[in-house]
């Protein structure tokens, strides 16, 4: 089996490309920066597709994990970096699996549970209907270009949850007060946070390229979100740490400008495709995959 994937040396991309290869699957890996042998350097903003398109030609599945950090101030530039990393990346590497000569049968495409919106304490499901704030309308202009390598392939979009990892993404920078004794809740802390281990995420992705029978989106969260309060508690309890110490929803504000609406609002987001299909989740729930992650030897 050979799979090609898209912006794979982030977070998730390594850590798919070392879980795909541990099967036995052949990984290409297209990125601006190759630097190992099974990289190729690819132009995700559409020019010189011929150098690295037939990379494709072939495949038996293609992933994309393509989007510039939303953790940055949204200044009107970054925004369309935003934009483009996602939108215009996708529809470019797109239209490059629809010229070769063989077309690989499978796309996933990464999204987000930004899509939905803030919605408060509703529980969500891959049934509920985008929102309307900005990162749910780039999500949803995301996953309709790569909605558009139907019916050639099948397609699936991942609306990743926060991917909890101890050295790298979110976890890292959201462990830090803690250990200054400097840590609690985020705003009024009622604002859900759905979130997934790492090593549950790539299982999803593994899964949906392995099961013929899932197309469209899928939620790739675990089966139990939690309140910003809930959080900041766990993450303290398993780091020995107090979670007394709020961030009002101001200073966030004055700090982060509108990207302070991404920890001041939340999805409740439930992954009921993933459990009505049963996929088994090795870390359901938030203190036992916290204690796992900075477990000795962790993932």
């Amino acid at each position: 089996m050979r799979i090609v994937i898209a912006g794979g040396t982030g977070l998730l991309g390594t850590a798919l490309v070392r879980e795909l290869t541990r099967d036995g699957v052949a990984v290409t890996v297209l990125t601006r920066r190759p630097r190992q042998p099974q990289q190729v350097r690819w132009d995700p903003y559409g020019s010189a597709a011929s150098e690295w398109a037939h990379t494709l030609d072939g495949a038996d599945a293609v992933v994309s994990l393509v989007g510039a950090s939303i953790n940055k101030r949204w200044t009107a530039a970054y925004k369309r970096e935003l934009w483009d990393s996602r939108v215009r990346a996708t529809r470019t590497l797109v239209a490059a699996m629809k010229s070769v000569r063989r077309v690989p049968p499978v796309f996933v495409s990464g999204s987000a549970v930004g899509i939905y919106g803030d919605r408060g304490d509703e529980p969500v499901t891959e049934q509920t209907p985008p929102g309307s704030d900005f990162l749910a309308s780039l999500a949803a202009q995301w996953e309709n270009e790569a909605l558009a390598a139907r019916p050639a392939a099948r397609v699936v979009v991942v609306r990743s949850g926060i991917v909890l990892d101890r050295d790298a993404g979110a976890l890292p920078r959201m462990a830090l007060p803690f250990r200054l004794f400097a840590g609690g809740r985020l705003g009024s802390g009622r604002q859900y946070i759905s979130w997934i281990h790492r090593n549950d995420w790539t299982g999803i992705v593994r899964w949906v390229l392995a099961n013929d029978t899932v197309t469209g989106p899928v939620n790739a969260t675990a089966p139990s979100p939690v309140t910003n309060l809930e959080f900041a508690q766990t993450l303290g309890r398993v780091l020995r740490r107090p979670a007394i110490v709020p961030a009002p929803a101001f200073a966030l504000r004055l700090a982060l400008g509108e990207m302070a609406d991404v920890v001041l609002g939340g999805q409740r987001v439930i992954p009921a495709k993933a459990q009505s299909l049963e996929f088994a989740f090795q870390y359901p729930e938030l203190e036992r995959a916290l204690r796992a992650i900075y477990a000795p030897g962790g993932p």
